[in-house]
């Protein structure tokens, strides 16, 4: 996994930066050379000593740090270009009484980035902000990398080429894109249950094991010939489930996904961020997506990387229910909606979540329905909120009722806690967050 006033940010004060900045002959003039990425303005901090991706699921915390944010150097990718911007204007409000009670302990704001180790924090209130945090020498041009936020992207991605015509509809079958695929675990797949992770088609997605098929598809990443070695993966699948009856989170699933979606449109997801959204939009800052064949295709399960205030920006255009600040809807009527109708199917459901976990790769994180010694209670929790997750705690929560988004960038110690830990201490800290700016 796959959750006032503005606080004194850490930013360049502890920056240590090499910038290569010169002119590139075969972009725009004012384009920058970024560690050999092409960016109209290099991201900051730019650590000179990266870690090794073959090791990313046991990177130290450290390594995690300058990792994530220099993920678009340490892989190849596709950039997508920005529009013309307005600043995001600041609340006249403060969070500085914000506080959660976990295990009967109460914490503040402050206690929470340091008990979940995050390195950058955004809350926007009616698409202004209300707080802002950077820790760990990031700033407002550090692109932090998505982990599976990047699904909730594609799936936003989805329903916009669904209003655009390119797919006909979700009851669409795989194979009508990936005709190949007739032979495999697949056929039969309709795109509804890929989005929902409800294929049956099985696959293993445990971060510690190094034979996971989620490990295999990580060493896939960290040498050439990415796109067949994991496509190569995701043929050999077999059936653990018929398809519609259980859920079972799967990346192989989601890359897939972001497959059908680069056949259907034509393009690469990165081009199609930037045509469809991106640029419409008004978005910052240039973004990076991780590509396996750099203008061809990049990763639906992940690798989509931007700066704070830009993944601010993309949870206040589900906020705004999938509308451009000109008001242009993007997203097909009610699609939001739907991408937050639970899955009823098997494993979905649990005594935390009755009404179920999982949607369009939307999470539902509201407060446990179970947790004891806790507050603010389910009862007052975000209950109609979207959750983009990622291993180590990446988080975009959006609550279009409160028109509330809060953005979270951590480093976690562990890729996937269990529920009970740091996500149940995110919906408590959020919960009390949107009372504390409730109208």
């Amino acid at each position: 996994m796959s959750k006032r006033l503005l606080q004194p940010m850490l930013l360049a004060a502890s920056l240590s930066t090499l910038t290569l900045s010169f002119a590139s002959p075969v972009f725009a003039a004012e384009a920058q050379n970024c560690g050999g990425v092409m960016l109209a303005s290099c991201p900051q901090p730019f650590d000179k000593k990266l870690p090794d991706p073959h090791q990313m699921l046991s990177w130290s915390q450290a390594d995690r740090v300058v990792g994530f944010r220099n993920d678009y150097r340490n892989y190849a990718g596709d950039v997508f270009h920005h529009g013309e911007s307005t600043p995001l204007k600041t609340a006249n409000q403060s969070l500085s009484n914000a506080s959660y009670t976990f295990n009967g302990k109460n914490y503040s704001l402050q206690d929470y980035l340091k008990r979940e180790n995050v390195s950058g924090m955004l809350v926007l209130k009616k698409g202004q902000i209300a707080y802002k945090y950077l820790g760990e020498g990031n700033s407002d041009h550090t692109l932090w990398t998505s982990r599976s936020v990047g699904k909730s992207v594609v799936s936003t991605l989805v329903g916009i080429a669904i209003k655009q015509g390119k797919i006909h509809s979700l009851n669409d079958r795989v194979t009508d894109y990936e005709p190949d695929l007739k032979t495999t675990a697949w056929n039969g797949v309709t795109l509804k249950q890929l989005i929902q992770h409800t294929s049956g088609v099985a696959w293993n997605e445990d971060y510690t094991n190094p034979d996971s098929d989620f490990a295999h598809l990580t060493q896939c990443e960290a040498r050439p010939g990415t796109y067949d070695c994991v496509r190569n993966i995701i043929k050999q699948l077999h059936r653990a489930h018929p398809a519609g009856e259980s859920w079972s989170y799967s990346s192989g699933g989601a890359w897939l996904l972001g497959d059908v979606l680069e056949k259907a449109t034509g393009m690469s997801i990165a081009a199609w961020l930037e045509q469809s959204l991106w640029k419409p939009y008004g978005m910052a800052s240039d973004g990076v997506w991780h590509a396996y064949e750099k203008g061809k295709h990049d990763v639906g399960a992940h690798g989509f990387n931007a700066t704070l205030e830009d993944w601010g920006r993309f949870g206040l255009f589900i906020m705004n229910n999938g509308r451009l600040p000109n008001g242009q809807q993007m997203l097909p009527d009610g699609w939001l909606d739907e991408a937050s109708s639970w899955t009823q199917a098997r494993n979905s459901v649990s005594a935390a979540h009755p009404d179920g976990t999982y949607g369009y790769q939307w999470w539902n994180n509201a407060v446990a329905a179970n947790a004891h010694n806790v507050s603010p209670s389910a009862d007052k929790s975000l209950k109609n909120s979207l959750w983009a997750l990622g291993i180590y705690g990446q988080v975009i929560m959006v609550n279009r009722a409160e028109k509330l988004v809060i953005v979270q960038w951590s480093t976690w110690p562990e890729a996937e806690p269990k529920m009970n830990a740091q996500p149940l201490e995110a919906a408590l800290m959020y919960s009390a967050i949107a009372q504390q700016l409730a109208d």
